[in-house]
């Protein structure tokens, strides 16, 4: 099927060629493909206190994170969640605290400007419970105004209504250890000491040291709490030992020997806090794999140094390979061979927390980081499945047989609903984001139409392949019914993992045109008519992070390669499903990304297009605008074969 646009056919060709050159040269020599993942100055500031609360400062080039720290403050004074925010509050205050633990003087210019900025926000009696949390270790901020968790939370069993299973992965991660963090209510002595009295707008002898109330029923939470600091203040906390000890062997039970956490640094961090409340040394085994595992996360170069939230081999090798056979190379080629084998070791064959509600499944999933036994995810496994699909390699038996339990895990994971989550099976308890602790409304891990779309994505490939046994024609109609359900007024969909309405959109597409293009037709077409109304004059594509804030911004903002290039994929699909490429503009969308690709075959972009908590945490993969480009330029080029 040939497209009519006005593409100069030895410029795509060599636009692709450029960008596989690029990736290739990107693979390490192990086989796989990682590059670095940024998100807001909040991780590497919390990386300092840490240090500086074990006394390992000066053992880590901390003084490089002064460096980094300051070339991300802005004009305004402030530090942004995402590029081009216009600051946030409890990122500035954290960036604000490192700089003063690094020895920089409250007095200086850029402080003082930072100190206008958080003040004209509302000063750290404005800021998350997080950010709180940590200035209360260092005695920046009164425990009072923390919420307090029952230990005792650790020994429910696991057919209660309410356990710790009830939360997200990632809010489980950070949470256990911070049952144990809460109770102690620990405040460290720094060198330098601090303090941030000039931070409080209304001036630190008026601070109110109080959880903030909503109006509304979750307002009994408070009251709890209240409650709950009253037995603690008289030590009448029922099981508060014996909870205190569970959480300590959970914590240390799911350390990977590589010292990780759960492959994420708000996990990793707040067990090192866990373990220097119980009075571990900094020269125990524990402790020291701990620290090594955070080292591993960081990035230094000759005057910086910052710290990664988390890593990402998995997901990018997968990507960067189905981008590569996406656009023309041959699925036998080395580099791809390379990347297959080094997944098939990657796959998890052990049983992790998914495993506690998901009572049938068994293992087969692949996670996001290198190490990361205890939380395999449906997404990832997903891709790679697509991934592996997609190459040939020397032992095709082998790599059947790991897909074929993939796909088994997945089936096992299918959601009440009808869709998947990341993580969990029906971990859908919203009331958990009303408890104050939760304020960064991420403690749950529904079902979502992006990863929903993955699952039906990777079943339109596998199809007629005789390894979708456990995936039944019923299980599908249950997610495309749910994925009906989830279709906004406007013709799109909702994207969790990814910034934001075209994320969700264009992987919605590329799973109906696979698998329902005749049944879902009307569902296609309005997803792509939405897909075309908000291209920008550029011929791009963009979206701001602020439409998980503010929905009328829904596929509003300045083109960046990666979201041009899901709009491209989405339209794409739909076009194949409904043979009429006539109404959406692909041309001028490839045009956008030949023209911005620079000479060494790859994209610049400084824009967060990855969503870890959406309003309150971002992510800018590296390889988002490289791989998914060249998957827009390589489908492109098909159709017009």
């Amino acid at each position: 099927m040939q497209i009519q646009d006005k593409i100069i056919v030895s410029d795509l060709s060599a636009a692709i060629a450029n960008s596989q050159n690029y990736l290739i040269k990107l693979q390490n020599p192990d086989g796989y493909w990682w590059s670095h993942l940024e998100s807001n100055v909040t991780i590497t500031a919390e990386v300092v206190l840490l240090h500086k609360i074990w006394g390992t400062d000066s053992t880590r080039p901390l003084d490089k994170i002064e460096v980094y720290l300051r070339s991300q403050q802005r004009e305004h004074g402030g530090w942004e969640l995402f590029y081009g925010d216009g600051g946030e509050l409890s990122t500035s205050v954290e960036a604000y605290m490192a700089l003063r633990l690094l020895g920089v003087a409250a007095n200086e210019p850029s402080m003082l400007r930072a100190k206008a900025f958080i003040l004209s926000r509302g000063g750290i009696s404005k800021t998350r419970i997080f950010t709180k949390f940590h200035l209360a270790l260092i005695g920046c901020y009164s425990w009072r105004g923390i919420p307090s968790i029952p230990p005792a939370v650790m020994l429910l069993p696991n057919e209660f209504p309410v356990t710790i299973y009830e939360m997200s992965s990632w809010a489980r991660g950070s949470t256990v250890p911070l049952l144990i963090v809460f109770d102690r209510k620990p405040v460290y002595a720094t060198n330098p000491a601090i303090t941030l009295d000039e931070l409080y707008t209304e001036g630190i002898e008026n601070a109110k040291y109080e959880i903030p109330r909503n109006g509304d029923w979750s307002d009994i939470f408070i009251w709890l709490d209240n409650v709950l600091k009253v037995a603690e203040k008289f030590d009448l906390v029922p099981w508060r030992s014996e909870g205190i000890k569970a959480a300590e062997k959970w914590v240390l039970e799911r350390q990977e020997a590589t010292g990780d956490w759960g492959g994420i640094i708000p996990a990793m961090l707040n067990s090192m806090l866990a373990l220097r409340s119980l009075d571990y040394t900094a020269n125990d085994p524990i402790v020291v794999r701990g620290l090594q595992a955070i080292d591993n996360f960081g990035v230094e170069n000759s005057d910086s140094y910052w710290v990664q939230p988390c890593v990402s081999p998995v997901w990018d090798t997968a990507l960067v390979m189905r981008s590569l056979v996406d656009s023309g190379l041959s699925p036998n080629h080395p580099a791809l061979v390379q990347g297959g084998e080094w997944l098939l070791q990657k796959q998890i064959l052990d049983y992790g927390d998914w495993s506690v509600k998901n009572r049938i499944g068994k293992p087969g999933a692949w996670a996001f980081e290198f190490d990361n036994r205890f939380y395999p995810d449906v997404d990832d496994t997903a891709v790679v499945v697509m991934a592996l699909d997609g190459v040939k390699l020397p032992n095709e038996k082998l790599k059947g047989a790991a897909i074929t339990r993939a796909v088994d895990w997945i089936a096992s994971m299918q959601c009440s609903p009808g869709g998947w989550a990341a993580f969990d099976l029906d971990n859908n308890q919203d009331w958990l984001n009303a408890i104050p602790y939760g304020d960064l409304k991420a403690m749950i891990d529904p079902n979502t139409a992006d990863v929903t779309a993955r699952v039906l994505e990777m079943v339109g490939q596998l199809r007629g392949s005789g390894q979708l046994e456990t995936l039944h024609p019923k299980n599908i109609q249950r997610a495309l019914n749910y994925l009906e359900h989830e279709q906004e007024p406007e013709g799109c969909w909702f994207g969790r993992w990814g910034v934001n309405y075209i994320y969700g959109t264009s992987g919605v597409l590329s799973a109906l045109c696979l698998i329902a293009p005749t049944t879902h037709q009307t569902h296609i077409e309005r997803g792509a008519a939405w897909l075309v109304s908000c291209q920008n004059s550029d011929g791009g594509w963009g979206e701001t992070c602020f439409s998980y804030n503010d929905p009328t911004l829904k596929g509003q903002g300045l083109s960046t390669p990666s979201q041009t290039a899901w709009a491209l994929i989405g339209l794409m699909a739909a076009g194949e499903a409904t043979g009429n490429f006539a109404d959406y503009p692909l041309g001028k969308g490839i045009e956008y990304l030949l023209k911005t690709q620079l000479p060494d075959g790859s994209w610049e972009e400084v824009e967060f297009t990855g969503t870890g908590f959406p309003c309150h945490f971002y992510l800018n993969y590296n390889l988002y605008r490289q791989h998914f480009s060249l998957t827009a330029l390589g489908k492109y080029q098909r159709l017009n074969k």
